[in-house]
């Protein structure tokens, strides 16, 4: 079991994580800033809209941890941070204008404010942003990794549109959250132990930490869509559901109850049927089955845990330690 930990007795803060980094969040975020200098107006003022509506800065505060516990420059790490951090606002600009979801943590997103073009175009600047970011770290490994990442994001994404709708498939689902989540994860402290003084079985380490903690991260996100407050998750539960979009608790639940006719009709377009979608959800909702899916978050810190086990004890480690137990404690 995670140790140091029972679901709903503790609150991690996230200052416990942040503490060790706040000052140089700080720098990323203003090398993120820079990035709209010398641009359009309205890019600045879209850069600084999708900046004020926050967000714990989980990857680039990784990032760092990992680059500092490694002895990584500081320098490259803050310009690191800011393209990770561009990079996932990015996909985060265009996610929101497919999902046609008009606010993100509580304020309204650009397509809410902008027009479909304007957004996608917003977007693809962050992108090309984030990749000049990258290669300012002057790190041609890193570029290659950065890139690949980003292939590896699309990619997920236009399968989840286009082959995962509807489908009850344990494979299709943990392929779908590594490409939409983990691998960002993965990218990201591998990245930070790439550009530190360790040979390449530290950045492998570094690699398999990020990939379990995203993991974890995204189950979570899935289980907090049937089971968090509305309110505070942001949207409908079950939304996943009602787009057709089949995750961990609810292939629980199929397996448990494969005749299920709400769990049939599915591959079917089903899922299109509101009445039933939100009849499935209520039953998923009662079931076992999001404590089930938790189990197997907890099973990915775990193993991320382990692997920081091996490292001397330090501030950083310590930050990363509470990081990835808040990822399974979270309520949002």
């Amino acid at each position: 079991m995670r140790r140091a930990s029972l679901h709903g007795e503790i609150d991690l803060s996230a200052v416990t994580f942040l503490s060790p980094v706040q000052e140089e969040i700080k720098l990323v975020e203003e090398r993120m800033r820079t990035q709209a200098d010398n641009s359009h107006s309205d890019l600045r003022a879209a850069l600084e809209h999708l900046l004020a509506a926050g967000g714990k800065r989980i990857r680039p505060t990784v990032s760092l941890l990992v680059g500092n516990m490694l002895g990584a420059p500081l320098e490259k790490l803050i310009t690191l941070g800011a393209a990770v951090e561009l990079l996932h606002t990015a996909t985060l600009v265009h996610d929101d204008l497919i999902d046609g979801s008009l606010l993100r943590r509580g304020m309204a997103t650009l397509n809410a404010r902008w027009s479909p073009p304007a957004t996608v175009l917003t977007g693809d600047f962050l992108f090309a942003r984030a990749a000049i970011a990258a290669a300012e770290t002057d790190h041609l490994p890193l570029m290659k990794l950065f890139s690949e990442t980003l292939a590896t994001i699309v990619n997920g994404e236009l399968t989840q549109m286009f082959t995962s709708r509807g489908l009850v498939s344990r494979d299709n689902y943990y392929k779908r959250i590594y490409a939409k989540t983990a691998s960002l994860f993965e990218m990201t402290s591998r990245a930070a132990a790439m550009v530190s003084p360790v040979d390449e079985t530290v950045i492998e380490s570094m690699r398999d930490f990020g990939y379990q903690i995203g993991m974890a991260f995204q189950i979570v996100d899935d289980i907090l869509d049937f089971n968090g407050e509305q309110a505070t998750v942001g949207k409908p539960l079950g939304s996943d559901l009602h787009n057709g979009l089949v995750t961990l608790p609810a292939i629980y639940y199929a397996e448990a109850n494969p005749n299920d006719p709400d769990i049939l009709s599915l591959p079917n377009g089903g899922w299109t049927n509101t009445e039933n979608m939100t009849r499935l959800v209520d039953n998923i909702r009662a079931s076992n089955s999001s404590n089930q899916a938790m189990r197997e978050a907890d099973q990915h810190i775990d193993r991320a845990l382990t692997i920081l086990d091996s490292f001397d004890n330090c501030v950083e480690r310590e930050a990363l330690e509470n990081l990835a137990k808040y990822i399974v404690d979270r309520k949002v």
